[in-house]
């Protein structure tokens, strides 16, 4: 109730001009995670419980400036959104000192990524209702951002055509990984559609390496979980999904820029933590499509072999030593590589860093 109250009382301001606004591509990131799984090794980085999206885990920049950047090179800074959650302050403040208050988007705690996908799309809806919206994670790495840039290009022009489908997009799989989500596509999505674009069948969410590597004999594809879509298909989806969580959050939420924080907070309290992969798009497969992207060098950063592997194989010259993290035995969820197996110049350039594990 106070929560409404605030709202009709203060009402809506910070409308985007729209004799500045070029078109109506949005993006947001997506950085409120805890991070949790990449702990053993961040921990050792940068020596204090900061989740991975603000830690120089993949060169000299953190996840979250490396992911600004990257989108940065898709949409405009002015129609881009940042979502974080409170308790990392201490980590963030900082990082985004350079942006619009509007535009950043502070949650009162992590509930997942449903909470952080509504939130986002309240206040994009807020700011401008035709709007097509781009979520990336921050915890991603591509060795091709020009071919990102493309992939997300052609995304954004297939939700313009196809204004009810939510597109994802997928990557065909390297190996049997157990610890992410997979899409198996169906027919391809209209005639007039990218070649690479298809109708979902289903979600597969984690599954075991022997029904993974049945996954990939059947052309499935990872789940990158960057989704394109309008605002209004985003919406019809979760409403579909989980009507009423949506009840609970959205229709009261569209004018939280302006509501006061125990409001908010109010609101969150009454939200279990939601995955919208697992919770949202597995359960209404029919109202996606997924665009396969090849060429990306894509990894998702969500353990420390992972991250290694990644650094390993892409010759990243990194802050922190990747030999003494080898050594050290960071427990991964997936295989590591072996030092014996780190290209010369990386093992070199490491053992010369000033911060050593």
């Amino acid at each position: 109730m106070r929560l409404l109250i605030a709202m009709t009382k203060m009402g809506c301001s910070g409308k985007v001009d729209k004799s500045r606004r070029v078109d109506h591509r949005w993006g947001v990131v997506l950085a409120g995670g805890d991070g949790k799984r990449l702990l053993p090794l961040t921990r050792r980085i940068s020596g204090d419980e900061r989740p991975k999206q603000f830690c120089r885990v993949m060169g000299s920049e953190t996840l979250l400036q490396q992911t600004r950047s990257r989108v940065s090179g898709m949409i405009a800074a002015r129609q881009t959104l940042v979502v974080l959650t409170k308790a990392h302050e201490l980590f963030y403040f900082d990082e985004v000192q350079d942006l619009e208050p509007a535009r950043v988007l502070v949650q009162p705690f992590n509930r997942g990524t449903l909470p952080a996908v509504l939130y986002a799309l309240a206040r994009v809806q807020h700011l401008d209702p035709d709007a097509m919206v781009a979520f990336f994670p921050s915890d991603h790495y591509f060795s091709s951002e020009s071919v990102l840039q493309r992939h997300v290009g052609a995304a954004f022009r297939a939700a313009e055509s196809h204004p009810n489908a939510v597109i994802v997009l997928g990557i065909r799989p390297a190996s049997p990984e157990a610890e992410y989500g997979w899409i198996q596509p169906g027919m391809p999505f209209s005639e007039s559609s990218d070649k690479a674009m298809f109708r979902v069948r289903r979600f597969w969410e984690k599954p075991s390496v022997p029904l993974a590597s049945a996954l990939i004999r059947r052309g499935c594809l990872w789940n990158t979980f960057i989704m394109v879509g309008r605002i209004q298909a985003f919406l019809d989806l979760t409403s579909q999904a989980l009507p009423a969580i949506f009840q609970t959050f959205y229709l009261t939420s569209s004018c939280l820029q302006e509501a006061d924080p125990m409001a908010l907070e109010e609101l969150y309290a009454r939200i279990k933590i939601v995955n919208f992969s697992q919770d949202v798009l597995a359960a209404r497969p029919e109202r996606l499509a997924v665009l396969r992207a090849d060429g990306l060098g894509w990894s998702d950063l969500g353990d420390p072999g992972r991250v290694i592997s990644a650094v390993v194989h892409n010759g990243i010259q990194t802050e922190w030593n990747v030999e003494a993290a080898l050594e050290q035995q960071i427990p991964p969820t997936r295989p590591m590589v072996h030092a014996s197996q780190l290209p010369q110049s990386q093992v070199s350039g490491n053992r010369r860093q000033r911060q050593v594990l």
